[in-house]
């Protein structure tokens, strides 16, 4: 290189997306800052079937560098063999899409759903007037329950399966 200057304007680049820093006027200063790594947080399980307890703190990062943005997506790992039907498997993970303010679910749609003093669940979602129907795959287990106890954390967009 004839000038430090183009290496001087990247590395200010890397300064101001937080990935690394300096202490100005000191040579030999750079240092690498934490990088939270790309991918999509498995937020803990959901059941396929019967009900299990929400999800409450995040166990680890599904590692899917630069295919989703990760403020709008997360993961579940499925509980229960209820799905087996639809190609979903007990411990595959679920890649949930969080809702848009304002966006509804149309009928038909998988969905993570947060049931009121029952917990998360996985079905398909159907909503009839004011009672909403989660329907899981084997079609034995069926929620018809009234709208305002139901809270859509999102929709199913994927399946990820590690063996």
């Amino acid at each position: 290189l004839r000038s430090p200057a183009p290496v001087q304007s990247r590395l200010q680049r890397l300064r101001n997306k937080g990935y690394v820093t300096w202490i100005e006027g000191k040579a030999r200063t750079i240092k690498p800052l934490k990088v939270k790594k790309p991918g999509i947080v498995i937020k803990g399980a959901i059941a396929a079937g019967g009900l299990v307890e929400p999800f409450t703190d995040e166990q680890s990062i599904l590692e899917l560098p630069y295919l989703v943005n990760q403020n709008e997506y997360y993961a579940l790992r499925i509980e229960g063999n209820s799905l087996v039907d639809e190609a979903i498997a007990h411990e595959d993970i679920a890649i949930i899409r969080r809702l848009a303010p304002g966006e509804t679910v149309k009928n038909g749609e998988i969905v993570a759903a947060n049931v009121e003093g029952y917990g998360v669940r996985l079905g398909r979602y159907t909503l009839d007037f004011s009672e909403v129907t989660l329907i899981s795959f084997d079609q034995e287990t069926i929620l018809k329950i009234p709208r305002k106890t139901v809270k859509i954390q999102g929709v199913v967009v994927g399946i990820w399966r590690d063996n």
